[in-house]
């Protein structure tokens, strides 16, 4: 297995967790038996034991008498776990899986707008100020467009200062991750995409919640449509072409 400064049992479950998500292992097989998973990854029992709670606790899989271990349906899987948010960007995910991401950013993301313009406070501001100041440097080359645009999500959710958003921050920067590599854009921002993002910031400076709501909202219906058109070019591509 791979070295690193994890235990025996995380490298287990993060092997097989990796696996799942690049789908070596699919949604119903059956994963080797414990023995044979002590064997592969020259572990002890007790190690691989707990390995299998771990991704069970996960959701990613089922471990049952006379079943044997068994992937579950993504419908049970913990997506906002940190490890399986990490395994989902070295997986395959898929546009469905983006859409997915990008119909729940529309609910937390226009959210957080709205109680960042209640709740921001001079430390939010200046937060998402800086941020800000790198996407405008990016657009001219001078900063990294995409961590500029990650740093600008992750302060307004943080400015909400609403503990529950703010766990939501790796959730958001895995969707953003996802985002670009679908996109393969070399310019994450626009000017025109970084002018929207300055009016959500005037609307939260200006303790303004609807008119910030509202204009997240529309960043965010403008980038879940373009992905629905993706997705209707791809469901409706000839098998010839």
């Amino acid at each position: 297995m791979e070295s690193s400064h994890l235990n025996l049992t995380q490298q287990l479950v993060h092997a097989l967790g990796k696996k799942i998500m690049q789908g070596s292992y699919k949604v119903g097989d059956s994963l080797p038996s414990e023995a044979d998973l002590c064997i592969e990854f020259n572990i002890s029992r007790t190690a691989t034991r707990e390995a299998v709670k771990m991704l069970t606790a996960k959701g990613l899989i089922s471990s049952r008498p006379r079943q044997g271990i068994r992937v579950a349906e993504s419908k049970h899987w913990n997506l906002f776990d940190a490890d399986v948010l990490n395994w989902i960007l070295v997986g395959k995910p898929d546009l469905y899986l983006l859409r997915h991401f990008l119909q729940l950013r529309l609910a937390i993301e226009t959210k957080a707008a709205y109680l960042a313009a209640q709740y921001a406070q001079e430390s939010d501001l200046k937060a998402i100020e800086s941020a800000l100041v790198r996407m405008k440097d990016a657009t001219n080359g001078k900063d990294d467009t995409h961590e500029a645009d990650i740093a600008y999500h992750q302060s307004v959710l943080t400015a909400s200062n609403n503990p529950f958003f703010i766990q939501l921050i790796n959730f958001i920067t895995t969707a953003l991750k996802v985002n670009i590599r679908f996109t393969n854009r070399m310019i994450a921002v626009t000017q025109e995409e970084y002018e929207a993002h300055v009016e959500i910031y005037e609307y939260i400076k200006n303790k303004d919640p609807e008119a910030a709501s509202k204009a997240a909202l529309i960043t965010q219906k403008a980038t879940l449509a373009l992905v629905d058109v993706q997705i209707h070019e791809y469901e409706n591509k000839s098998p010839l072409t």
